[in-house]
């Protein structure tokens, strides 16, 4: 409840002002290369020089000029004075202040900085658009306030707050991403502009300060040139803004010098210093304040600027994108809630999850079913209903997405009307320390219903798998049975491949072997992979791909092991592929399942075929990283076709360890789970020493490893799975 009021109160600050924050972005945009320009037309020399005092600076202009009405460091640093010279000329120039050499007429602002300065402060609306800046700065505050609260609950925490982000989709990644990378700056913009704001309407007192501290000015001390005079060299030229020169000989007239934070009052004749007047605080705060937000006196600064303000626009986009996308999902209902047969519901934080269940819900009524969707905030009893089906996500690291919060309380309190048979699926990313927990809850609780029935156990979608969504709505229609086609929804479809060719160098014979798998060894003179990519194949006449793992050899070639299904279309044309013939796939980068070299020590973890993104990774150790495998099996002859590579790997310590279980060679079934709490204290050690992790078999496995692993390091390590989750030592890759 408090993640959704934290998300309505962010989406709804992000409505009621995009307009005026998306112009101010623009034109900070344009207006942040203003001081890179100003830097890149004004000579070097000009600048303010630490080593040379002000008198210095005075006695060149005194030499080479007429008169000297002032002289100024500006924000950027550069020296410039109002003089005449010999000739009689009159002008503002920028100066060399060692050597007093003119470098050129100061520099008027460009028109286009004008006109987008005069849009960014007040849309040409004077006091009105001023006030409509300033509050668009305030809200634009919050906005990022709101978001920064939103990314502490994904992250499940504020000592999370830097964790890996789980990439779900582009607009979602980069919106947290770029959230967290451009934060301080876009603190920095809003509240430097709020605060500006807030001074142009006078809404801030002028504190004040003591006007004068007076000094002894005895008329009896000697008159002195500027050159000798004390403070002037003590102040080096770069530490001043400006000087005014006295305007007659008279004695009342003064050296008035602006400093950071003081003015300072000097006698003409002596040099004695007669006053100061320290500047109030908000004249300081408005100063630092202009510097911080405009990034003049900063190149840096001015593009760190630039950038923040990209983000900003890039907010602005992604954030209604993603609640379009939110909103897509809702599907309107033909049939009521107590007519319909067929209830879908659904849970989701982004909408995906909605898009899914919309087209298994058009291609039902498409059937002629009478179907009902709705979200699991709003269950209630169903009159008609016969089959309930649950499409939900999992928020963060294992709660309730913000429209199924309620779900739990309803399901409690409402008895259903007639027997049901129920499903769920569950959609989610194997990155996450907690796959689809929600998913499972919701299983729990519909199977603690007193009339209802399982259909199906629950079933689990990596990353939006449309191959696996269609897997499950064929199992699940053939309980009616029905024929269904159902729709790929937009996100699932993905951008067209490049197609390689591969040369079939080997496939290894299954006659031998009882659980049907074998070796498929490759060639390609275009492809580029490494071990843990994937090989995508698209069966002729079928129209959903098919992935493999990928293992790179030492020789660059490619290869899978492949377990052949007895009615798989596609692992059946692989295993009676021979040598010489052709293959045409795709790569698909799979960079969250690299093998890093870097680490000292690797433990890899699979089942079955699952093996093969690891037999590259370990016959490419070159650099020889402790690396440890734990692999399970059927049989020992499931173990033969792996042997090979692996004791060779091992006499060439590329592979440090290997443990293998088998859970069909005798009565005593032993699993890899139970492999890894034998070696619990080298487990927790290892997880303890910054060691990799790396899972890659089947779900089934995948869900009974990471609970061993939760187990030993919570009871050895005295933390979670998920606390070395979230440090990226646990990288998983399975299906």
């Amino acid at each position: 409840m408090t993640s959704s009021i934290w998300r309505y109160s962010h989406l709804a600050l992000a409505v009621s002002s995009f307009v005026f924050i998306f112009l101010a972005s623009v034109t900070g945009i344009i207006l942040s290369f203003e001081p890179i320009q100003y830097t890149l037309e004004v000579s070097s020399e000009a600048r303010a020089m630490e080593d040379v005092s002000l008198a210095q600076t005075l006695t060149v202009l005194r030499e080479k000029y007429d008169e000297v009405l002032d002289i100024q460091t500006d924000e950027h640093h550069y020296v410039s004075a109002t003089l005449l010279d010999k000739e009689g000329n009159y002008g503002q120039y920028y100066i060399h202040p060692k050597t007093g050499k003119l470098l050129g007429e100061q520099i008027e602002t460009a028109p286009i900085y004008e006109w987008c300065t005069n849009l960014h402060r007040s849309l040409f609306l004077k006091s009105t658009g001023r006030f409509f800046v300033g509050l668009s700065s305030f809200l634009l505050l919050l906005i990022t306030v709101s978001g920064v609260i939103l990314i502490i609950k994904r992250q499940r925490g504020l000592r999370n707050f830097a964790a890996k982000i789980i990439r779900e989709n582009f607009f979602q990644y980069f919106h947290v991403y770029l959230g967290r990378l451009a934060l301080v700056p876009i603190l920095i913009i809003t509240i430097t502009g709020t605060y500006l704001s807030l001074l142009r309407f006078e809404l801030i007192p002028d504190w004040e300060t003591e006007t004068t501290t007076p000094v002894s000015t005895s008329s009896s001390e000697p008159s002195l040139d500027p050159s000798e005079f004390p403070v002037f060299n003590q102040l080096s030229i770069a530490d001043i803004r400006k000087v005014e020169f006295p305007f007659s000989d008279d004695a009342e007239d003064r050296y008035l010098i602006q400093l950071k934070d003081v003015e300072i009052s000097v006698n003409q004749y002596t040099g004695v210093v007669e006053s100061e007047t320290p500047f109030p605080f908000t004249q300081i705060a408005q100063n630092l304040s202009t510097a911080l937000h405009t990034g003049q006196g900063s190149v840096a600064w001015s593009i760190v600027l630039a950038l923040s303000c990209i983000c900003i626009t890039f907010f602005i986009a992604s954030g209604f994108i993603m609640t379009f996308r939110r909103l897509k999902g809702k599907t309107r209902n033909k049939f009521g809630k107590d007519e319909a047969e067929i209830v879908l519901l659904i849970g989701s934080e982004s909408g995906t999850t909605g898009q899914f269940a919309k087209c298994f819900a058009e291609t039902l009524m498409q059937a002629n079913k009478r179907v009902y969707i709705d979200e699991l905030n709003h269950y209630s009893s169903y009159a008609s209903m016969k089959h309930l089906v649950v499409f939900t996500a999992t928020y963060g690291t294992g709660e309730a997405p913000s429209n199924a919060r309620k779900f739990s309380k309803l399901i409690a309190s409402t008895d259903p009307n007639q027997p049901f048979n129920y499903a769920v699926v569950g959609f989610g990313s194997l990155s996450y320390p907690n796959f689809c927990q929600f998913a499972f809850e919701v299983e729990d609780m519909l199977s603690a219903l007193p009339m209802s029935r399982k259909a199906l156990d629950t079933h689990t979608i990596h990353n939006k798998s449309w191959e696996s969504f269609h897997q499950w709505t064929v199992q699940w229609a053939d309980l009616f049975p029905l024929e269904l086609a159902v729709s790929q929804p937009e996100l699932a479809i993905k951008a067209k491949k490049k197609e390689h060719t591969f040369h079939v160098l080997r496939c290894t014979a299954i006659e031998n072997r009882t659980d049907n798998t074998f070796t498929l060894e490759l060639e390609s003179p275009t492809a580029k992979y490494v071990s843990g990519d994937l090989l995508s194949i698209l069966p002729e006449n079928h129209t959903h791909e098919r992935l493999y793992s990928i293992a790179q050899t030492q020789a660059g070639t490619l290869l899978l092991s492949i377990k052949r299904h007895d009615y798989g279309i596609c692992s059946t044309y692989l295993s009676n592929l021979k040598s010489g013939d052709r293959l045409y796939g795709s790569i698909v980068r799979n960079r969250e399942f690299h093998f890093n070299s870097k680490s000292s020590k690797t433990v890899m973890i699979a089942t079955g075929t699952g093996i093969a993104p690891f037999l590259g990774m370990i016959e490419n150790n070159s650099k020889h990283r402790e690396i440890d495998l734990y692999w399970g099996g059927q049989t020992s002859q499931s173990f033969r076709l792996y042997e090979g590579i692996l004791s060779e790997a091992f006499q060439d310590h590329r592979l440090s360890e290997l443990r293998v279980a088998y859970s069909r060679e005798n009565a005593s079934k032993v699993y890899v789970q139970d492999l890894l709490l034998r070696d619990q204290v080298k487990i927790a050690e290892a997880f303890q020493s910054g060691a990799q992790f790396m899972i890659c078999g089947s779900i089934a496995m995948q869900k009974g490893v990471v609970e061993t692993l939760h187990q030993i390091t919570l009871e050895r390590n005295n933390k979670p799975l998920s606390y070395y989750q979230n440090k990226g030592q646990l990288k998983m890759d399975c299906y």
